[in-house]
């Protein structure tokens, strides 16, 4: 009998029995695999001359790894043998299951092997100390497979990631060009993975906001991002389905976050502008929503959509107010602006300014003077509401100042 440098006896005369009984003890993985992993048990079936070679590389490599002392050497597991098992791993991602199945598979195949080589150990009447050589070398094998497998994994589930975040960048960046057009946004969407929606919206917010970039992370999958460096936010699909704008509400509350108006995807561009003059709006104190649905200020983005015609428009509209003092033409402009919005109502409008109902005839007869019958007159009344309705009725009085009032009043 061959001695191996220890003096105990070789384990090699055991490897006929153990060949020998490979048939019987790949049956018996493959009927464990059957009910937990049938895909498994499946491959073990259609592929079984390779799993029967591997098997007894493996076979060969844990007697001479029990004899050496050693645990890995390196002719079975050489770095290009353990890429097979990176390469599985990634498969696993690939196919949409959880690696721990895969390694639970593993450790079962382990254990029915351990069982068939301690079996043929014994008969052997081998030492103590070389079983237990012989069960490390097993185990430390399905760790390094395990590994490898582990490792596999999650290099094609962060390669995955990134190739997805990706393509979803640049599904953005068509859908908010002038190159959308159907097909293209087919074609990205599909490499991209994302479902294309009836309709969708553009959330803004600013990308100094602490909370800006948390909220938007907690946005499920269905919406995409907008990483840019001056801008942060999300196309949002179907934002008029029930639920989404209370959800919407919830999830951007104290983020100072505009909502565009839905629009079919062809229109994004134009919610992208839409949403950032609302955004504009919103910086400027002249909308105070948190946050703030373009849907709902449709009217003032009208009107604020060009400063400089509508700074013309109240230069004309607020005329009549120029030879006035700042401090008094600014007050008519108040009460002006609340008389416009409560449609006349004395009582409404002192509650609104808290000043007293005769303050606020007082004030409506000298407006009455400076316009005249003007001020009864619907078209005047809609240049009037146009010019201070919307907006900061101070800032609106002081635009439509005279210069030399401005000058005055800058000191």
């Amino acid at each position: 009998m061959n001695e191996r440098a220890t003096g105990l006896p070789s384990l090699h005369p055991m490897l006929p029995t153990l060949v020998d009984r490979l048939p019987e003890m790949l049956d018996e993985v493959r009927a464990a695999l059957a009910d937990g992993w049938p895909d498994y048990a499946q491959f073990m079936a259609e592929e079984q001359a390779e799993v029967a070679g591997a098997a007894e590389i493996f076979v060969r490599w844990l007697v001479d790894s029990a004899e050496r002392g050693a645990t890995a050497p390196p002719d079975l597991l050489a770095a290009d043998r353990l890429e097979v098992f990176e390469e599985i791993g990634r498969a696993q991602w690939r196919a949409g299951r959880q690696v721990s199945a895969l390694l639970s598979a593993y450790q079962l195949g382990a254990r029915v092997a351990w069982r068939y080589v301690s079996g043929a150990a014994l008969e052997a009447s081998v030492e103590p100390d070389t079983l237990a050589a012989l069960a490390e070398a097993v185990f430390a094998f399905v760790d390094r497979l395990s590994s490898a497998s582990a490792h596999g994994y999650v290099l094609e589930q962060s390669q995955s990631v990134a190739e997805r975040e990706l393509l979803r960048d640049e599904l953005v960046d068509l859908l908010l060009s002038d190159r959308a057009d159907t097909t293209a946004v087919l074609v990205a969407a599909s490499r991209a993975g994302w479902t294309v929606p009836r309709e969708a919206a553009v959330i803004l917010m600013s990308v100094d906001h602490p909370m800006g970039h948390q909220v938007l992370n907690r946005l499920d999958s269905s919406c995409l991002l907008i990483r840019r460096r001056t801008l942060l936010g999300a196309i949002v699909p179907d934002p008029v389905r029930p639920g989404r704008r209370q959800r919407l509400t919830a999830a951007l509350a104290g983020t100072g976050a505009v909502v565009g108006h839905p629009v079919g995807l062809d229109q994004l561009p134009l919610s992208m502008q839409f949403a950032e003059l609302t955004a504009r709006l919103r910086a400027s104190g002249i909308l105070t929503d948190d946050p703030v649905f373009v849907e709902d200020h449709l009217d003032a983005l009208i009107v604020h959509r060009d400063d400089r015609l509508l700074e013309a428009l109240r230069r004309q509209a607020l005329a009549p107010l120029d030879g006035l003092t700042p401090s008094v033409r600014e007050r008519l402009c108040e009460t002006l602006s609340a008389w416009l919005r409560h449609m006349g109502d004395r009582h409404a409008i002192a509650a609104e300014l808290h000043i007293h109902p005769q303050t606020v005839r007082y004030r409506m007869t000298q407006l009455h003077e400076a316009f005249g019958p003007a001020l009864d007159d619907p078209e005047t009344r809609n240049r009037l509401t146009l010019a201070l309705v919307w907006g900061n009725t101070a800032a609106a009085s002081a635009d439509a100042a005279p210069l030399h009032h401005r000058r005055r009043k800058g000191g």
